[in-house]
């Protein structure tokens, strides 16, 4: 369900028209020969598309223009091939509504000792123009992403790629719409904030609807489709009935699979790409979503438990940053504080996407002590190793801000037999101790995002473009 526009990305070339037509041609030969060739790396996860040689006020401003209004334009990218006098940027820039990225490069990666001259220093001055450029930048305030080195290194392609993915994640964003099942979970702080403050500022929509108009939609779902899906996942997952009887096991598997139908009907039906449940209000439905919730964040829907609307956003924002890969809604569990041990070992309840497992998720029925609801399904499985960010956003009332941690991810030490969910292990690489300092002083909560595929520099990048305070965690 991670669908996006079909995003491609503008190429903006500065110069001006002093040097002559000439230049102006080699000019933009050399720009089309660059987006041809960055098109052909197949480093890049979007298009680039060059647009123009950009040499007056008017030509900025009216490319700029087309940007704004062009839903399938995610962003800018910006080269000075020549000097670009920075005034004629400001008009547009500041109209500009979409990221922009200053690509700091050069035609050649060398200096061609042997035959350099006037000419060659007119055309090649990239090193002139990126300052003049930059600085017209940053008297705007314009929090403009910029790469410097060479356009053909793959390090650089990589640093692209990654600003592609903040920006389209940065677009996508004033799309978000999150459904809540009844309200928030009752009598807790963190898990609020100003909707209306964050529509204004991230462009979510956050929706309250009545738990019964969910049921209407789960009791509606034909058994035929419930079956087709069992049989689907007994393909994908191994099916363990444990201690229930097999009508049991069946009937509570496929309620769940019930569940994900309803959920997924009713969210595409009204243009929600994200949602949360609450286990103190669960009138009418005979399970907490489990399975349910796991299958649809799987497909790439936002979720949070408890009616944490923010961290539901912040899951489907970030999943599309990260392609729906190895990116999940996380809650911190319980820890461990041996020397030598020291992690934070992470679940919730039923709810963890299985993109991060490391080995064959099982559909399990056991009893959930709250809720008061018959015995959920739910996919247990071991989580993965590797670098990873953690990430959750607080609502301060006088501001947002996002905060995370680099951490390392680990599978747990043993098997936990007596403890049937989805797990996850993990310590902040600047140790447990001040790493949970550090996320408690700034009042951090216990849900996040957390996500082995993205990093904290795409955060800062994506922080800039909302004008949203972030804090990485050392």
């Amino acid at each position: 369900m991670l669908n996006t526009e079909n995003y491609e990305f503008w190429f903006v070339t500065g110069s001006q028209s002093l040097y002559g037509e000439e230049t102006l041609r080699s000019v933009e030969k050399d720009a089309k020969e660059i987006v041809a060739k960055l098109n052909a790396s197949h480093q890049l996860p979007y298009p680039i598309v060059f647009k123009l040689v950009a040499t007056t006020a008017d030509n900025i401003t009216k490319v700029m223009k087309e940007v704004n209004y062009n839903d399938n334009v995610a962003g800018v990218i910006t080269w000075m091939h020549t000097f670009s006098p920075a005034k004629n940027w400001i008009r547009g820039t500041k109209l500009l509504q979409k990221p922009l990225l200053h690509l700091a490069t050069q035609f050649l990666n060398k200096i061609p000792y042997d035959t350099i001259d006037f000419d060659y220093m007119n055309l090649n001055q990239s090193a002139h123009g990126d300052r003049e450029y930059a600085f017209i930048n940053a008297r705007l305030r314009k929090n403009n992403k910029i790469i410097s080195g060479y356009w053909g290194d793959g390090d650089v392609q990589k640093a692209m790629a990654k600003w592609m993915d903040v920006a389209v994640a940065y677009n996508e964003s004033f799309k978000i719409k999150v459904v809540t099942f009844a309200d928030k979970m009752r009598n807790v702080a963190v898990t609020d904030g100003d909707k209306i403050e964050a529509q204004i500022k991230f462009g979510w929509t956050v929706d309250y609807w009545g738990v019964g108009d969910l049921v209407a939609e789960v009791n509606a779902v034909s058994d035929a489709a419930i079956d087709t899906k069992y049989a689907e996942l007994q393909k994908e997952y191994d099916f363990v009935k444990g201690q229930n009887t097999p009508e049991k096991f069946e009937h509570n598997v496929k309620y769940q699979i019930r569940e994900y139908f309803g959920l997924k009907k009713f969210m595409d039906d009204h243009g929600y790409t994200a949602f949360t449940t609450n286990f103190e209000d669960l009138v009418g439905l005979e399970q907490l979503p489990g399975l349910a919730a796991q299958l649809l964040m799987a497909e790439g829907y936002g979720f949070a438990g408890e009616g944490d609307w923010k961290t539901a956003a912040l899951d489907r924002l970030l999943k599309i940053m990260a392609h729906n890969e190895k990116t999940v809604f996380m809650e911190d569990y319980t820890l461990d504080l041996r020397q030598g041990h020291e992690a934070i070992l992470g679940s919730h309840m039923l709810e963890v996407d299985p993109s991060i497992a490391s080995d064959k998720p099982r559909v399990e029925v056991h009893p959930l002590d709250i809720g008061d609801k018959d015995d959920p399904a739910r996919l247990v499985f071991t989580g993965m190793q590797g670098d990873a960010v953690d990430v959750t956003m607080a609502d301060y009332g006088d501001e947002f801000k996002l905060m995370s941690y680099d951490v390392q991810g680990n599978k747990p030490e043993s098997d936990t037999p007596h403890l049937p969910v989805a797990k996850q292990l993990w310590t902040p690489k600047q140790g447990l101790r001040d790493g949970a300092v550090g996320w408690l002083t700034l009042g951090g909560g216990h849900h996040t995002v957390l996500s082995f595929t993205i990093d904290s520099e795409q955060l800062q990048d994506l922080s800039n473009l909302f004008d949203l305070t972030y804090v990485n965690i050392k």
